[in-house]
């Protein structure tokens, strides 16, 4: 995995859906998504209190994504720029190559399809632009979706230690997907 530069942020776009920089505008968005408290279980977080938590939380990321330790998108439908979700990539382990990818959607977006096609674009963009080798993720037992999405995008379990701050996640699990496996399963039309 090479040391990124996200000064000029990755902007991409699937089919249906933009992923982009946060901005100013997605505070009642980012407040909405980190509010839920089904969303809360499965991460171990406690919700923001208002909307200048929410801009904090904004301000926070574009540091961390100034100083390389992260790149987090913001996810819109391309016919409405209302923020409906995130995905991220941290906990960088550079000489490993190694990237924890996490994610969440608003629960009126999910079951649609949604995350599986912003996940495929995060999973080509970590292997093929930020040669990262395993991407670790660390869904709750309980987030029986989460899970599926892993195993339908080939992540397996995993019972090696990765850097993980989920302590506070009933029932963590690890999951890993990597790189060589990935690109055989494209190979082979397991992926498409």
């Amino acid at each position: 995995m090479k040391e990124f530069d996200f000064f000029n942020f990755p902007e991409m776009e699937t089919e249906r859906l933009l992923l982009r920089r946060l901005t100013d505008q997605d505070a009642l968005q980012i407040h909405k998504l980190r509010s839920d408290p089904t969303i809360n279980a499965f991460v171990g977080r406690t919700s923001p209190q208002g909307i200048d938590d929410a801009l904090a939380y904004i301000y926070k990321i574009g540091r961390l994504i100034e100083n390389n330790e992260c790149v987090y998108w913001g996810i819109s439908l391309k016919s409405s720029p209302i923020l409906i979700g995130t995905i991220c990539y941290w906990n960088f382990n550079i000489e490993e190559e190694i990237a924890e990818i996490g994610y969440e959607l608003l629960p009126e977006y999910q079951g649609i399809g949604i995350m599986m096609e912003v996940l495929k674009k995060v999973i080509d963009f970590g292997f093929e632009k930020m040669n990262i080798s395993v991407i670790t993720a660390f869904p709750s037992l309980d987030n029986t979706s989460s899970v599926k999405l892993l195993k339908k995008n080939e992540f397996e379990p995993d019972n090696l230690f990765y850097k993980n701050s989920h302590q506070d996640v009933a029932n963590i699990l690890t999951f890993t997907l990597r790189k060589e496996k990935y690109n055989k399963d494209i190979q082979s039309g397991l992926i498409t």
